[in-house]
């Protein structure tokens, strides 16, 4: 869609200097979990725009996005600050790398790369997909969600450095669809340890968040 004003539906904790903002879906918006939009405010005269990857398994009726809440930033926080109600610029959604009903998905995230993993991680088990996740983060976001993921028969796997271990470790159908979601230097490092595990990396979906802040 165009640049079009939504409705902030809620916005919720999801964990240290992070919140998840829930906006109702305009009429005829449809995404997938893996692509994302992009969001728009006004500070001072000027215009900010910056990309966040959906959050949310559908968007059937709402849709989500995660947020880190830098305190010095201008559109975190002035995302955080908003109440039911508020409307929001958004135009989207853009990505070519989404799910797409994978029957098998292993899905690496790294640091903000957790919003659209439970994303993805949710709408493929209620497919009936098998669903890995491995996180990689020293202070987790979305800890409720990823703790239902297990519990619903996902392996949650949560790393504090490095993913390769985690990776090599891995067990479940060869045919497992990679996804990677995060910083630029997460994902270099992901994309090797998929492909010294065996994983079919030509067929891995990375969505790369530039380099890290």
């Amino acid at each position: 869609m165009d640049e079009t004003a939504v409705s902030v539906r809620a916005v919720r904790d999801a964990g240290p200097d992070t919140v998840a903002v829930v906006f109702e879906s305009p009429e005829g918006f449809e995404a997938e979990p893996g692509q994302f939009v992009q969001v728009f405010g006004e500070f001072e005269g000027e215009r900010e725009g910056r990309f966040y990857t959906l959050s949310s398994p559908d968007v059937e009726e709402t849709f989500e996005i995660t947020v880190e809440v830098d305190p010095e930033g201008t559109l975190g926080p002035w995302l955080a600050s908003r109440d039911p109600g508020d409307e929001v610029v958004v135009s989207g959604p853009f990505g070519d790398d989404y799910y797409e009903g994978e029957a098998s998905v292993v899905v690496l995230a790294g640091g903000p790369g957790v919003g659209p993993a439970v994303a993805v991680g949710e709408r493929a088990l209620a497919d009936g997909a098998d669903v890995t996740v491995v996180y990689q983060d020293d202070e987790p976001v979305h800890e409720d969600r990823l703790a239902a993921l297990a519990n619903a028969g996902a392996r949650v796997v949560f790393v504090s450095d490095g993913v390769a271990a985690a990776v090599q470790s891995l067990t479940g159908p060869a045919d497992a669809v990679p996804f990677v979601y995060g910083f630029a230097g997460f994902c270099e490092e992901a994309v090797e340890a998929l492909e010294a595990a065996g994983f079919d990396v030509d067929a891995a979906k990375v969505e790369s968040f530039g380099p890290a802040p």
